[in-house]
Parts: C-alpha cells; structure tokens; sequence
C-alpha cells in the first residue's frame, strides 16, 4: 500500500475530501515521529511498539570496490507488531 493508497481509504471510509484525509494522514505521521524522538517509543494497543534502537559500528564492504569500509554507529526506529496483529496475518 502506497500512501496514496491510504489516503483513499481513509477518505472512504470517513467521507472526507482527499485533501482533508492527506491533512489527516500527514498530521498522523508527524506526531508519531515527534512522539518517538521525544519519547524514544510510541505504542498502539492492538497494533504494535516503535522504538528507537542502536545500531553499532560494524566492518562492512563496499559493493563497487570489494574494499573493506567502517560503518559508523547509528539509531533507527525499531517495530514490534502487537499480538493481535500477528495472529491476524
């Protein structure tokens, strides 16, 4: 699913204006990108956990060269699927 795709589905299924669910959608996204780096976790009951996660430094090879290249440590955001949504995959 595209993020066009959920636009129309969220303007369907609410009835609202496609711009009216992108506004909707784009406000959605914001607040849980502020939520996670304000709080480093964001969690929707029956739904699943955001957190961020660490990532160490680790030796890895560039693709062009073969030659042995230091990636440098970093943070990501992390998803664990709550129960619910597993069982109904």
């Amino acid at each position: 699913m595209t993020k066009a795709d959920l636009i129309n589905a969220v303007a369907k299924a609410v009835k609202l204006s496609k711009r009216a669910a992108e506004d909707a959608v784009d406000s959605t996204f914001e607040t849980l990108t502020r939520a996670i780096k304000r709080d480093k976790r964001f969690q929707v009951p029956g739904f699943g956990t955001f957190t961020v996660r660490s990532r160490k430094a680790r030796k890895g090879r560039n693709p062009q060269t073969g030659a042995e290249i230091t990636i440098k440590a970093s943070r990501t955001v992390g998803f664990k699927p709550a129960p619910n949504l597993k069982r109904g995959l």
